[in-house]
């Protein structure tokens, strides 16, 4: 079938990910432990953050003054995002061939705001994208339903026009449940493959 538009996830797919994760020499560079970071910001706060209830400064400024005084919010969520910005250029090759043949492609990820903002803008996707849609700007994020019938509302195609391209799986089978098609990506083949073998018509 022809698509309407190709939804892309980000981390895992156009953002590589680094080995042992964008905190893996935390300790060694800021002095702050991974375990404290899990058990004080992400395991209490992160939901409230990522689906956009809470700003990602408002809840981890006051964690670091409590267990890293030397840092800043603003510090580390520098730090952070220069860690998670390895971009798969060979993928966004083959998703600009796409798109300049009339293809639409929109990025559709679990983010919060100002991470969904460095890689909008600061790393230059918007000029590679034709929008973006993240959990913390829905409300709700992958594989929530609720997400998906949002994206296909916002962007006015239809459900069986679109295609998730995710690296887990459970978020494809959610696109599979939302009546979009769904391809699971893990880096191993040309886009134009995974594309294939879900019958999708390319321009």
């Amino acid at each position: 079938m022809r698509l309407q538009a190709l939804m892309v996830d980000v981390d895992g797919v156009i953002v590589i990910p680094r080995a042992g994760g964008w905190a893996a020499d935390l300790e060694r560079d800021l002095g702050l432990s991974v375990a404290v970071m899990q058990r004080q910001f992400f395991q209490p706060h992160w939901a409230d953050v990522v689906l956009g209830r809470a700003g990602l400064h408002e809840r981890l400024g006051p964690v670091l003054a409590e267990h890293a005084p030397h840092l800043t919010s603003e510090d580390l969520a520098a730090y952070w995002f220069e860690n998670d910005a390895a971009l798969d250029h060979g993928l966004l090759d083959q998703l600009a061939a796409l798109r300049a043949a009339g293809l639409p492609i929109h990025l559709a990820t679990v983010q919060e705001h100002l991470r969904a903002e460095h890689l909008w803008t600061t790393l230059g996707l918007r000029e590679r994208f034709d929008g973006i849609h993240y959990s913390a700007d829905y409300g709700c994020g992958k594989p929530d339903l609720a997400f998906l019938e949002a994206v296909a509302r916002r962007t006015g195609h239809a459900p069986a026009g679109l295609l998730l391209l995710d690296d887990k799986f459970a978020n494809v089978q959610a696109a599979r449940a939302a009546g979009w098609l769904g391809a699971l990506w893990d880096g191993t083949e040309r886009l134009e493959a995974v594309l294939a073998r879900e019958g999708v018509e390319l321009p």
